[in-house]
Order: C-alpha cells, then structure tokens, then sequence
C-alpha cells in the first residue's frame, strides 16, 4: 500500500519535519513492513509559464517544430526561447516551463540546448514527463486542469509534485490498511497522534425510489451469501470532459494508479480513501433495477479488459434487465462503461464474501484492485458512506447534481460482531509480558473494541474493520502489537531432550561425509524417471520390472518413480558436461521405489481431513505405498589427473568407483568384497557385485558405450549403487573405529598361481581363513597372466600386514601364518606358490 503524506495528514497529525523514513519507522513499530519510498523524482525550477507566441518550422525529416516564445516571469528571466514539438497549445496558454537546471523522472536533466537551429532554453513538459501519468498526446495545458496560476509560480507545488508517498507491505489477514482510514488509524496506534475518521463513524441512508435495487442470492457459500448490502445512489448531468484536479492526479500517481477520467478517477480515489471499492455505471446504458444474483449456466459478460468471459455458477454479478453487467467486485461491465458520453452515473457501493469474490477472481485470473479488498475483507458499515462521499466529489469535480434514485439494499439486519471471551491472565501468560489491566483495555479500545466484563474475564467485541480479530490468541496479538514489540523478551528455547541419532541415521550420515571429504560432491535429484530406465538399471538382466506410475506426473516424459539412483546421476552429469564440466565424482542418497509384480498401489480412498482415519484406514494406506529402500550410487567420469607438464591426464574409472565404494563401506563399519559379474547396463568383464558377508548388496562397473551415448555423455563413465539400508544393517552396532595397536607390523608378500576364472575376492577371503588373527589387512596388488605360467592360469599377489596387539611379531610367526593362509588356499582352490 502506497500512501502519500499529504493525504494521510488529512487524517492524522504527522509532524512537519517527519521524513518519509520517520512515518516508516512508525508503521514498523505496529507490525508492518517497510517497503519503499516513493516521489515524482522532478527537482530544480519548474515553473508557469505564458506561450506569447510561436513559430512553426517545418524540418527536412517531415516533422513540424514550433519556436516558442514563452514567458516564465520576471524572477525566472523572463521571455525565454524554447523549441517544442507538440502542436496541441496556443498563444495565452500557461503551461509548465522547465528551465536548465531542472532534473525530469529518468533522470532527464535540463539544460540550454541547440537543436533544430536554436537555442532551446528549457522545455514545456507534458504530463507524462513530469510523471503525473503516461498521457503524451501533448504538453500539460493548465487552462485544461481549470488552473489560472500567475506567471512563474512554482509548478512543482502547484501540481502536487513536492508530495511522498510510504509503501508498507499489508499481510492478508489486514486488509483494512489497504485505505488512508486504515493506515492514518494505524499511524495513530503507533505514535498517538489524533486520530480523524474520514468515514465519519458510518451512517445508513434510507433507500430511495427510482432505482429498483435486490438481491438474489440461491447458491450462497459456507451458508453465506455473496452480498450482505448493495449501495446504490444516482448523481445527474455530470461533465466527464471536465480535468481532474492536480492534487487528486498526484495522490493517485502516488498511490501506483493513472489518472483516467474525472469521473473513473473520483471511485479510485474514494476507495483507496476509505477502502471500500467503488463502481460507477452510466445510468442511461442500463436497462431496468439492479440485481445482485449467481451466474446461470452458460452466460457471458464483457468486462472492461475488453474480454469475453465464460461464467461460473458460483460468480456473482451485477445484473440489470439486460443480463450480467458486471463481476461483482471484480471488475465492472463493457456494456455500462463510464465513459465521454456519459451525462448521468449510477454509484455502487457494496459488501461482498470475500469467499465468493476470491475465488471469481482467481477462477477468471482476473486480480484487481478491488478484488484485493473484497478477499481481505471490507468494513461493512462503510459502503454507504463510500457512496456518499462519491457522490459529493461528482458534485464538485464533476458538474453533477445528486437525484432522489438509489437507495440500499440490505440482507443482514445489522453487522454486529460476536463477543470474544477473554480470559484473565491469559494475555501476559501467552506473551510472557506483565500487562496490567489498563493497559489491556487501553490497547483493545484504541484498535476500536468494546470490553464488557464478564466476572473476572472480559468480553470483547471486535470492531467491524477487523475481521481478522476472530479469537482470544488473536487479540492477545494486537495487544502485544499496541504495546510494543520490544517489550517481550528475548528468551532462548530450550530445545526438547531426545536421544538424537538413530544408529542408521548416525551410521547415513557418516557415509555421506565420508565421500564428501573424499572429494566426491553430493546431487540429490527428483525421483522421477522412465519405465526404460528402470528397466535398464533397475534389474540385473534388464528384464522388465514393474514401476510405480504417477497419476499427475510433474513431467510427462518422467511418469515413473525410479528404482534406481544411476539415472538421476546420469542426468546431473549431463547438465554439467553441456556446461562444460567434464572431471565429475558425484554421489547421492534417497529412496528407490520397489513395487512387488502384481500389486497395484494407491487405489485406497482417501479420508476427509476433518476426522481422524480409524486403524483400518491407516493400514489400507499404508498397503497402498510400495516398498522403498534407501541407496548410495557413485558416478566417475572425465579425468581423476589433468594433463599437466611431465605428466599425461589419468582418465578415472573402475578404481576411483571401487575407492569410493571402501571409503563408504568402512564409514559404515563393515568390508565389502567385490567379485566379477554380468550386468545388463554394464560393460562385460568391467562389473561386479558388491556383497557383504557372502550377502549382495550392489553392483559396481562401466556403464556400457551405447548407455552412455544415449545419456549424452562422451568418454568412459563408470558407477555403483549400494543398498544403504543393507549396508548400514550389516554393520548393527560394531564399533566403526578399530582399536590400535601400540607394536610395530610386519609385512609380507604372496605370490599364489590359481585358474584363470578363480576370482581374487574368493582366494584373498582363504588367506584370511588361513592367516587368523594376526593379519590385519590384505591387498591385492598384481594379477599376472602370461609367459612362464601354464596356460589357463593367473598369478595374484597380495601384499600382506601382521600385528599383534601385545608384543612385536617375528618373520616367523608372520610367515607362520602366511603359509597357514596359503595352506587354505591351496586346499580350496588349489592354489600354488609361485617362485
């Protein structure tokens, strides 16, 4: 809400020497938010001035010109030669001269300037220039505003164009600060200044006769009916060529809405004055009495926006004989359209549902400056009084004369509010301030309530432009509001005891720091995917596999929850390769999306939100979910090294996926053994199952170079995806940090000839049969095949560490239990020393 000062100090005493900062602080302190400050931006000597005469000069581009003689006073230097290119003035018009010096909104600086073979010393302004509106059909002719000012008078006061005006963010639920009453009442709340009702306390008018006025309302919602009044009163021989005034084009401005017409203006004006909307109708274009009443099925109406609009039963409308001749507090009818013609207008001013009036307006996606009060809700004793004052300034500005036709129409016999039962203590024990009864009373007076006593207790009775006060909690707000924010203390919140961390949520969090700190970043995605992706990567042998479809999926090419974490990785890996980021270690978390074959899910009903469901309700929810397991997938692809001087790029791949994958498996506390297999979406011979105590738990490998291709990604891309909920269950509750020990190791190396299809994982878990407890790790670090082995056959190395926690061993007993391990392996497997 934009409010200019010169129109809120009608209302309420603001000081002379407050800044536009003051008055914000002031709202500020009474809960709202500062927005903006807001001025014309014209400074510098703008004054009145006298075309004496011109000379028009046509130019070689086919433009006519006029050399100016103007006469801006004695003070200002008197007769002043000034090119203009506007042809809509004559000689003796007084007009607003700039002169060099002057700073135009843009900013557009003023100075002597040659142009068209003169010295142009200053410029006549046209309205638009000066901000006042976006009119630049030509210069601003005073004579046209009904002004005769002197000669060099200051333009800049006389046309309002010295004002300011506040911006302050209205909450929805405080509507009624959408007017200068509701926001000069504020004021007054937050500085007690006094405060002056432009609405004057309300008043009801009697109907007339003339104008038959009903309303008929058979499809009313929540049991309310669309309208509780309708104000109509009847103003006769308006003159809508007639200017509107300086001062109300400037408020306006201000207030972000353009002049239009005299008579469009004064409901603007009125509304944003006392926060009723206003509608004015040319009374000659009517047919019959007004009835307010519901959309029949399949009628239309022209609204002002030149559109025609299909209507709801549930609209409400403004009707005459004719049909629908207006949305109601929406936006007005084409049909009876105030306009140049217009010699009698019919005023309206009316209580609407703000139900009603929001959804018509979001229905018909038609936003208006009246719509935005009606859904935030207007003071119901105010639209006769709205009508009133409408018709006073169509008096006064407009030539009109009121007429005995109109009246109101009224379906509620009165607006009362009901009492609100406040309890005693119950204010200072919510906001945790000690207010004392006075206090109490004076904040809910000064907002406009009524307190009766009730025992200890008081009843309250809301005012009428507060229909956000609907409860106790709602005025112990205002309370708190009236009587300073700053007054509550600033108390830190203890937070709740709890346990903390489940152990899986503990032993989660550690895998994902884990990766993090190994260099890898984290991408979580949508789990949305296609029925082929899920096929692909969802199933080993890339058979199809059922998939959870989505009824009102958010992207149509998307329809499915995924199964598996590799096609949203392959999707990030996409966007950043298109933007040229190729060297990626990405991994992500989350749920997968298992539906058994079969099943179909989320066919029960849902219940109403206003009763609890009952246990077999819940079940048949919950039946309706498929299972999920939660997973880590790992995606490598580019270079692990770039190039660099003395040393070649180094292409990532199986090892940095195969790191990653024991990095997360000893953050989670257990050893993952890997051993060669098939998969559909992988390369053969470059994939392998990850399991975890002979139980699997994922896969690791190459994606396939098609695979890749159709992901849009150049080069090799290697992943892997885990079951974490698998991973972290096989860890249970071991400690993940083994204890040391204080003694030095001893190593060792083995050299063991095995067939060709023995997998290591297979041999390296017989060393450690063999070895006991005094081998604290094995790595396998050669696999040779070639000249001097017999054919069929492979020699695998593995470097070996021993230790024992109470003494330093000796090369016996490591080698001891070396060839204890390699006794095992030859047993299993054959295995052979290679010399």
């Amino acid at each position: 809400m934009r409010i200019p000062l010169s129109w809120l100090r009608e209302y309420v005493d603001v000081p002379a020497d407050a800044t536009p900062e003051d008055v914000l602080a002031s709202f500020v302190s009474v809960g709202f938010e500062e927005e903006d400050v807001h001025s014309f931006d014209v400074t510098g000597p703008v004054v009145v001035g006298q075309v004496v005469s011109f000379e028009p000069e046509p130019q070689s581009n086919g433009k006519t010109i006029r050399w100016c003689q103007v006469d801006v006073g004695e003070a200002n230097g008197g007769v002043r030669g000034i090119v203009c290119g506007a042809g809509n003035f004559f000689a003796g018009d007084k007009v607003v001269v700039t002169l060099p010096g002057a700073v135009l909104p843009g900013p557009f600086p003023i100075a002597a300037r040659k142009t068209y073979g003169h010295v142009s010393d200053g410029m006549i302004a046209s309205a638009r220039e000066l901000g006042l509106g976006e009119d630049h059909s030509g210069i601003l002719r005073l004579t046209e505003l009904g002004l005769d000012p002197e000669v060099g008078t200051d333009a800049i006061a006389l046309l309002g164009l010295d004002d300011v005006a506040v911006e302050i963010n209205v909450t929805p639920d405080r509507g009624y600060a959408l007017s200068l009453r509701g926001a000069a009442r504020e004021y007054s709340h937050a500085t007690g200044a006094a405060f002056r009702d432009p609405a004057g306390g309300g008043r009801w008018v009697d109907p007339g006769a003339g104008v038959e006025i009903a309303i008929e309302d058979d499809a009313p919602i929540r049991g309310r009916v669309g309208a509780s009044q309708f104000a109509a009163r009847v103003v006769r021989g308006v003159d809508p060529s007639r200017p509107t005034p300086p001062w109300m084009v400037a408020r306006l401005a201000l207030a972000g809405i353009r002049s239009i017409s005299v008579l469009v203006d004064i409901t603007n004006y009125v509304m944003l004055e006392l926060g009723n909307p206003v509608h004015g109708y040319d009374l000659d274009k009517l047919s019959g009495g007004i009835t307010v009443r519901r959309a029949a099925p399949g009628e239309t109406l022209e609204t002002l926006d030149g559109k025609v609009r299909d209507l709801h039963v549930e609209d409400l409308l403004i009707t005459d004989a004719s049909g629908p001749i207006g949305l109601a507090g929406v936006m007005g009818g084409a049909s009876t359209e105030m306009s140049e013609t217009t010699r009698n207008v019919l005023v309206e001013a009316a209580t609407f549902d703000p139900v009603t009036i929001a959804r018509s307006a979001r229905r018909h996606k038609l936003p208006s400056e009246a719509s935005r009060r009606f859904e935030r809700g207007v003071d119901p004793n105010v639209a006769s009084v709205a009508a009133e004052r409408v018709v006073e300034l169509l008096e006064k500005l407009a030539g009109g004369t009121r007429a005995v036709e109109g009246g109101l129409a009224r379906v509620e016999s009165a607006h009362q509010r009901d009492g609100i039962l406040l309890p005693d203590g119950f204010i200072s024990a919510l906001i945790g301030v000690d207010y004392t009864d006075d206090q109490i009373t004076g904040a809910l007076e000064k907002i406009g309530a009524t307190l009766l006593d009730q025992g200890d207790d008081r009843l309250v009775i809301a005012p009428t432009w507060r229909p956000d006060l609907t409860d106790k909690w709602t005025l112990a707000e205002e309370v708190a509001r009236i009587e300073g924010y700053d007054r509550i203390p600033a108390v830190l919140p203890v937070a709740p005891t709890g346990r903390g961390w489940t152990v899986a949520q503990a032993a989660r969090r550690r895998v994902s720091n884990a990766l993090a700190a190994a260099g890898f970043v984290e991408t979580p995605s949508f789990p949305f995917t296609t029925v082929d992706a899920n096929t692909l990567h969802g199933s080993a042998d890339g058979e199809a596999v059922p998939s959870v479809l989505l009824a009102n999926p958010l992207d149509g090419l998307a329809p499915a929850l995924r199964r598996s974490l590799v096609p949203g990785l392959l999707a990030v890996a996409h966007r950043n390769e298109a933007r040229g980021l190729g060297d990626l270690s990405l991994f992500e978390t989350g749920a997968v999306f298992l539906p058994e074959p079969g099943v179909v899910y989320g066919t029960a009903d849902v219940p109403p939100a206003a009763a609890r469901p009952d246990a077999a309700t819940l079940a048949a929810l919950d039946a309706g979910i498929p299972p999920q397991r939660r997973h880590l997938a790992v995606l490598v692809t580019g270079h692990v090294a770039p190039k660099q001087p003395g040393r070649s790029a180094e292409a990532a791949g199986l090892p940095e996926v195969l790191d990653a994958v024991r990095v997360a498996a000893s953050a989670a506390g257990v050893t993952i053994d890997v051993a060669q297999a098939q998969r559909a979406a992988l390369h053969p011979g470059r994939a392998g199952v990850l399991s975890v105590d002979g139980v699997e738990i994922g896969y690791v490998g190459e994606l396939l170079p098609q695979v890749s291709a159709d992901a849009d990604l150049p080069g090799r891309v290697t992943v892997a995806e885990l079951d974490l909920d698998a991973l972290v269950a096989a860890a249970g509750t071991r400690t993940v940090a083994p204890s040391l020990s204080g003694y030095p190791a001893a190593t060792q190396d083995v050299s063991l000839i095995v067939d060709a299809d023995l997998a290591a994982a297979d041999l390296a878990a017989a060393l450690v049969a063999g070895a006991g407890d005094l081998l604290e790790s094995l790595r396998l670090v050669d696999d040779y095949r070639g000249h001097g082995l017999p054919e069929g056959t492979k020699s695998l190395t593995f470097a070996l560490r021993f230790r024992a926690p109470d003494r330093t061993l000796t090369a016996a007993e490591a080698t001891e239990a070396k060839l204890a391990g390699v006794a095992v392996a030859t047993e299993r497997f054959g295995a052979t020393l290679r010399e």
